[in-house]
């Protein structure tokens, strides 16, 4: 199903999306008239392998969008899971590129669209909004490789309490909303092998399994027996893109270190090279 659009003159500024919440008023006012509202279905592609990327997606409230890389045989595995921290598209770049990877909705609502050509004319009128940017495509880049050495390194049944807890991060709730066979498509395993898995943490205590849903039953015996890889991403987050998590693990806000000083604080990170 197509995104449902909103008329922006109704609807802007829009909050939900900490990224675009944690711009200063002066910065949002050069991005907020050219975002467009739209209402996202699960299952939705936001852009293909190959595609030129053209618009900056930003998830809000509890949508969720998973960059996914699939193989020639048709099995996929998930790079990186991004909700209402961050975007999806040339956030970097100059835009237009070809993809690299798939994008499509894990859990479907609402998100905010920006041409990315928009975006860069921002980003070179406010150097803080440009360093938002940068630090958040570094934050992007290390849960991507993290998730690479978690992939190789890592027993099944912490990468899935990992992929767990960070669905969680986003959405805040105990009972998360997916489905076995969303789950090992993310995870890039087949479903009766999940099932297995599931069944074991089920045994532990760490998750209770029903129709289309997952609850987790205690985090913190969670995030002891996960990986370490959902520690690493965290903090990197927190040190680089000023994350804050409350108790229960959802990311309540985003204030990056260098967001009030300006191209003359030494900490803003240079502006990378488009990719």
């Amino acid at each position: 199903m197509s995104p449902r659009n909103t008329p922006a003159s109704r609807i802007i500024p829009v909050p939900g999306n900490l990224l675009l919440d944690g711009l200063q008023p002066e910065d949002r006012a050069l991005l907020d008239p050219y975002l467009d509202y739209v209402i996202c279905e699960r299952g939705e592609t936001l852009f293909e392998v190959g595609a030129s990327v053209r618009t900056i997606a930003f998830p809000c409230d509890q949508t969720v969008v998973s960059l996914m890389v699939v193989m020639r045989d048709g099995r996929g595995a998930e790079t990186a899971t991004v909700g209402r921290e961050g975007a999806v598209g040339g956030i970097v770049s100059s835009g237009f590129l070809p993809a690299s990877t798939q994008a499509v909705v894990q859990l479907g609502g609402p998100l905010l669209r920006l041409d990315a050509h928009r975006l860069q004319e921002a980003k070179a009128r406010s150097p803080a909004l440009r360093n938002l940017f940068t630090r958040y495509a570094d934050c992007l880049l290390a849960q991507v490789l993290q998730s690479v050495a978690c992939n190789a390194l890592h027993p099944i049944e912490a990468r899935c309490l990992r992929w767990l807890l960070t669905l969680q991060d986003r959405i805040g709730t105990e009972t998360l909303p997916v489905t076995q066979e969303l789950l090992a498509t993310m995870l890039g395993v087949q479903r009766t092998y999940l099932t297995r898995i599931l069944r074991t943490l089920s045994r532990q205590g760490l998750i209770e399994v029903g129709r289309g849903r997952i609850t987790m039953r205690s985090r913190l015996q969670a995030e002891a027996a996960a990986c370490e890889c959902h520690g690493v991403v965290r903090r990197h987050y927190e040190a680089v893109l000023g994350a804050i998590y409350g108790a229960d693990g959802l990311l309540l806000a985003v204030e990056p270190p260098s967001g009030r000083s300006g191209s003359q604080d030494p900490r803003v990170l240079a502006a990378p090279e488009p990719a």
